[in-house]
């Protein structure tokens, strides 16, 4: 049986990426595949416990990264390559990406971290695709406030917390260009939906 594709989509707060993700998961349905949607950090029991804590209680960075790997590698194990091995497609929001732009371009932490971490719980595992949603700081931060509920502890952050989550991604972007693929996040939802099928199906033929 022939392996899933393993399709990740990544942003800042506020730019909507959440928006999409069934409607990416339909355009892999629609070429005939079993997809499954997931989430970081969760997709698991435990990792949804964690989940809450790294949302909801401020930490230091290093126990930040460490327990958004240790749901990570729970979640790598136990649904994602499964899915995958059984010729399932998984569209996860958020993987590892989030990790450097975050805990790296965000809190600071060293790169080498992140990486080493990344090469411990995932070591063969990258996505088939990234879909990045870029917007400006600005923008994504209107529409939260815009959508009038708690901000957990990422979205409490400051403008410039966000500016250099943004310019991480980009840079990401910038090194593996294969992989990644920017889709402009401002505009109404119905042209960015447009702008994503293009890509998507630029991206699977």
């Amino acid at each position: 049986m022939r392996r899933g594709k393993f399709i990740t989509v990544e942003g800042i707060d506020g730019a909507g990426k959440s928006s999409h993700l069934d409607f990416l998961c339909a355009c892999a349905r629609a070429r005939g595949h079993g997809v499954l949607l997931t989430r970081e950090p969760g997709g698991t029991p435990l990792g949804e416990q964690l989940r809450k804590m790294v949302l909801h209680q401020p930490m230091h960075p290093v126990a930040e990264a460490l327990l958004m790997f240790g749901a990570r590698s729970v979640h790598v194990t136990d649904v994602i390559e499964p899915a995958l091995e059984s010729g399932t497609w998984v569209v996860c929001d958020r993987f590892s990406d989030s990790s450097f732009a975050y805990q790296c371009g965000g809190r600071g932490l060293g790169t080498h971290v992140v990486a080493g971490l990344e090469a411990l719980v995932h070591p063969a595992l990258q996505p088939d695709a990234t879909f990045l949603f870029d917007i400006d700081p600005a923008t994504a931060y209107e529409r939260q406030r815009a959508q009038g509920r708690a901000a957990d502890v990422f979205e409490s952050e400051q403008m410039e917390f966000f500016e250099r989550v943004r310019e991480t991604y980009l840079q990401r972007a910038r090194q593996q260009p294969y992989r990644f693929h920017i889709i402009d996040a401002s505009g109404t939802l119905e042209t960015v939906r447009e702008r994503l099928a293009a890509e998507f199906e630029q991206t699977f033929p």
